[in-house]
C-alpha cells in the first residue's frame, strides 16, 4: 500500500511552516503541484554542468546539452506511450491548444463546419475555438453537463452523423468537477460514425493522476502541462498523431525549425516535430520534466490513481458531514471511479474567497473562484467554488486538517 507520508521528505517546500508555525497542507495541486528534490536537482545540475544551446554547436557543452535534450524528449514521450516524433514541446496546455487551432484549424475549418466542445471546458479549451469559429464562420456546439457533473452524450451520435463536426475538443478530467470523461467511448463512437473528425483531448488534469498511453488512446491531439505533474512551470507537451502532424503548417517561424533559408524561400527541418518548435528550447525545463516522469514511473501511475481515488472518496465522506457544505460534481460513492484529482464545494452563505482565506490562516492552501470554467459556474448558479485538489504527497490527515479548519469558517461567520 502506498504511503504518502513516507515521501513528504522528497518535497522541500512541504517542510515549510506558515502562519505561526503551522504545517503547510497544500491542496491546490490542480493549479500546480509541488516539485520533488529530484526535479529541482536535475534542473540545477543542468545549469551547473551542461548549459549550452542545443543543435549545431561543435563544442562539448553543446553536445552534452543536445544529448540531454533528446534523452529527455524520448523519456517523456515513452512515459505517455507516444513516439518521440509525435511529441511537440510547448510551454503549456494553453499554448498546445492554440497551436492546434492555428496549425490545423486555420487550414481545415470552413464556414458551416462544427467544432464540438463541452460545457465543462477550461477557458483554454474554449476561447481558442470561440475565436476560430468566429474567424471561419463555423458553429461552436456543446455537449451538456448534468447536475451530477457528468457529460451527456445523447446528442453525440446525431452530431457526428451530420457530417459537419470537424473536431471534438474536450477535457479528459474536469479541473472544476474532477469528472473523468469517457473519452475512449467518445473516440470509438467518432471513429465509427465520422472517421475524418479529429479529436483533441485536454489532458492537463489527467496526466498527474492516471496512466496515459497516447498511441492506444486513438486521439489525434493530446495536450498537457509539466507543472501539474511534479515538473517545472513553463513547459508542456502537444502529442500529435504522425499522419496528422505531416499535414500541418507551422505558425511560428524562426531559427531551429528550418533546414535551408534564402532571402525569398525557406525549407523546414527534416524532423517534422522540430518544425513546430522554433527558437531556443527550455532544455532545463525538459530535463526537469523527464525527472518528474521518472519519479512518477518509479512509484507507478496505477498505484497513484488508486491513492487519488481514496483521497477523493474520503474527502467527500468527510465534507458531506458539514451541513453548510454543498459538494459539486459526482458524489455517488458507487460512481467515484469517474472522479479523480479534486473535490469542489460551495460553503453556503460564505463566499469561496472568504473560505479560502480562513483556510489559509490555518495553513491549508486551496483554490477559490470559478477555476477558469465560468460558463459551467454560471450554468449552475455558483458564484464561486472552493476546490480541494490532491497529489501523491497528500494523505487523509490533510483532509482531516481541512475539515477542522472549516470549523473556523462557521465560527467567524456564524454559519
Amino acid at each position: 500500500m502506498f504511503n504518502a507520508v513516507s515521501i513528504l521528505g522528497d518535497f522541500p517546500i512541504l517542510q515549510k511552516k506558515i502562519h505561526n508555525d503551522k504545517r503547510l497542507v497544500y491542496l491546490d495541486n490542480a493549479a500546480t503541484s509541488q516539485k520533488p528534490e529530484l526535479v529541482i536537482e536535475a534542473m540545477s545540475n543542468y545549469y551547473r554542468q551542461h548549459n549550452a544551446n542545443v543543435h549545431r554547436g561543435v563544442h562539448q557543452l553543446g553536445d552534452e546539452s543536445t544529448k540531454l535534450f533528446h534523452q529527455s524528449r524520448r523519456r517523456i514521450a515513452n512515459f505517455f506511450g507516444a513516439e518521440t516524433e509525435e511529441f511537440v514541446v510547448v510551454r503549456n496546455t494553453t499554448e498546445a491548444i492554440n497551436q492546434v487551432a492555428y496549425t490545423w484549424g486555420e487550414k481545415q475549418i470552413i464556414a458551416g463546419d462544427m467544432i464540438l466542445c463541452t460545457e465543462m471546458e477550461h477557458h483554454s479549451n474554449l476561447v481558442p475555438w470561440q475565436k476560430l469559429a468566429k474567424r471561419k464562420n463555423a458553429q461552436l456546439v456543446f455537449l451538456k453537463v448534468n447536475k451530477f457533473g457528468e457529460l451527456e452524450l445523447d446528442r453525440l451520435e446525431e452530431l457526428l452523423k451530420s457530417g459537419k463536426v470537424k473536431i471534438i475538443c474536450l477535457t479528459h478530467v474536469s479541473n472544476a468537477l474532477g469528472t473523468v470523461n469517457p473519452i475512449e467511448k467518445i473516440i470509438e463512437t467518432t471513429r465509427q460514425l465520422s472517421p475524418k473528425t479529429k479529436v483533441l483531448i485536454d489532458g492537463a488534469q489527467a496526466a498527474p493522476h492516471m496512466p496515459i498511453h497516447f498511441d492506444d488512446l486513438g486521439a489525434d491531439f493530446y495536450t498537457l502541462s509539466a507543472h501539474k505533474m511534479l515538473g517545472p512551470m513553463g513547459i508542456g507537451g502537444l502529442f500529435i498523431k504522425l499522419k496528422v502532424l505531416e499535414e500541418l503548417e507551422p505558425f511560428l517561424y524562426g531559427g531551429g525549425m528550418i533546414n535551408t533559408v534564402s532571402l525569398l524561400e525557406t525549407e523546414y527541418a527534416d524532423d517534422i516535430e522540430e518544425r513546430f518548435s522554433p527558437g531556443t528550447p527550455d532544455v532545463a525545463g525538459l530535463v526537469g520534466w523527464a525527472a518528474a516522469c521518472e519519479y512518477l514511473h518509479n512509484i507507478g501511475m496505477e498505484i497513484l490513481l488508486k491513492h487519488d481515488q481514496l483521497l477523493v472518496k474520503y474527502a467527500i465522506e468527510q465534507l458531506q458531514k458539514i451541513p453548510q457544505v454543498k459538494l459539486v460534481g459526482i458524489t455517488d460513492l458507487q460512481k467515484l471511479s469517474q472522479r479523480v484529482g479534486s473535490v469542489a464545494f460551495v460553503y453556503q452563505g460564505v463566499h469561496a474567497h472568504d473560505v479560502g482565506q480562513i483556510l489559509d490562516s490555518e495553513g491549508v492552501a486551496v483554490r477559490s473562484g470559478h477555476h477558469c470554467t465560468m460558463p459551467l459556474h454560471n450554468k449552475f448558479g455558483w458564484p464561486a467554488t472552493v476546490r480541494v485538489s490532491f497529489q501523491l504527497y497528500n494523505s487523509t490527515d490533510d483532509i482531516d486538517i481541512l475539515v477542522r479548519a472549516l470549523q473556523k469558517v462557521e465560527h467567524v461567520f456564524g454559519k
